[in-house]
C-alpha cells in the first residue's frame, strides 16, 4: 500500500492547479484532475479498474459543472479526484457512498487549498523584493520553484496520509457505522449527481423548450435501455435536425427584403 499511496500522491500533485509538468492546465487540472480520468488512474494503481471507473463516473457527474472563477475553489476537485476516489474504492461500498465521501473530502480540501494560497503569497513578496534588488535568479526561484515545492507538499502529504493510513481503516470504520447512516449516505450520494447535472443544465440551457432533448436522453437510458453509443448517435441526429431546420432570422430578413423589392418592381 505504501507504493500505491506514493503514486496517488504524485498524481494528486501533477493534477493540481498551477502545476506545469503535465502540459500545464490542459494536461493537469483539466485532464488529470477530472474524476472520470482519475478514476481510471487510481483503479489501475489499486488493481481494480472497473470499480475505479464506476466511482469516477459517479463522482464526475457531481462536479461536471464545477467552475473556479478567480481561483475561488468551492470544492477542491484535486483531492476529490485522487484520495477521495481511492478511499471510495477501498471502502468496498456502493459508488453512492463514495460520492458522499468525495463531497466531504472535497470541502475539507478547500481548507488546505486556501492555506496553500496564503503560503504562496509569501513567495510573491519574495519575488517583489528580488525585482527591486535586480535579482533575476531570485525572481525565477520565487515564481517558479518555491511555489511548486509548497504545492507538492500540500498535495502529496495529505493525499499520501489519507490513502496510506485511511485505506487501512476506511472499510472497518464504514462497517461500524449504523446501517441507517449508510443508507442516508447512499441516498444523498445518489442525489448529488442530479445536482451536478442540474447545475450544468442551468448554465448551458438558455431556453426551457430545449430541455426536451434532455428528457429524450433520460427516456432512452431509463425506459429503452439504450447504451451510450446509441444515445450519442440519437443526440447527433437531433442536433443536425435542430440546427439545419430551425428558422433563420437572416433568411427571414432576406426574404422580406426580396418581397419588398418585388412589390416595388410591381408598383
Amino acid at each position: 500500500m505504501f507504493i500505491q499511496a506514493v503514486l496517488i500522491g504524485i498524481f494528486c500533485y501533477l493534477g493540481a492547479l498551477s502545476v506545469p509538468w503535465a502540459f500545464g492546465l490542459t494536461g493537469g487540472w483539466y485532464t488529470l484532475s477530472r474524476p472520470l480520468v482519475s478514476g481510471l488512474i487510481v483503479g489501475m494503481i489499486l488493481g481494480d479498474v472497473k470499480t475505479g471507473i464506476i466511482v469516477g463516473v459517479a463522482v464526475q457527474a457531481v462536479y461536471i459543472a464545477l467552475v473556479t472563477p478567480g481561483g475561488t475553489m468551492p470544492s477542491d476537485l484535486n483531492f476529490v479526484a485522487y484520495p477521495a476516489i481511492a478511499l471510495g474504492i477501498m471502502s468496498g461500498k456502493d459508488p453512492q457512498v463514495a460520492v458522499t465521501l468525495a463531497a466531504t473530502i472535497g470541502i475539507l480540501g478547500t481548507v488546505i487549498f486556501n492555506f496553500m494560497m496564503v503560503l504562496n503569497s509569501y513567495w510573491n513578496n519574495k519575488a517583489d523584493k528580488a525585482v527591486q534588488a535586480g535579482d533575476i535568479r531570485g525572481v525565477r526561484l520565487a515564481n517558479g520553484l518555491y511555489p511548486q515545492i509548497t504545492t507538492f507538499l500540500m498535495r502529496f502529504i495529505p493525499s499520501f496520509i489519507a490513502v496510506y493510513l485511511g485505506g487501512q481503516y476506511i472499510q472497518t470504520i464504514l462497517d461500524h457505522i449504523p446501517d441507517k447512516v449508510i443508507t442516508m449516505m447512499t441516498v444523498l450520494g445518489g442525489m448529488l449527481p442530479a445536482v451536478g447535472i442540474a447545475i450544468l443544465l442551468k448554465q448551458i440551457v438558455k431556453r426551457n423548450d430545449l430541455l426536451v432533448y434532455f428528457l429524450v436522453g433520460f427516456i432512452g437510458i431509463i425506459f429503452l435501455n439504450l447504451n451510450m453509443i446509441a444515445l450519442a448517435m440519437i443526440g447527433v441526429l437531433l442536433a443536425l435536425i435542430h440546427f439545419n431546420y430551425r428558422p433563420s432570422a437572416v433568411q427571414g430578413g432576406n426574404n422580406n427584403g426580396t418581397q419588398n423589392d418585388d412589390e416595388e418592381d410591381e408598383f
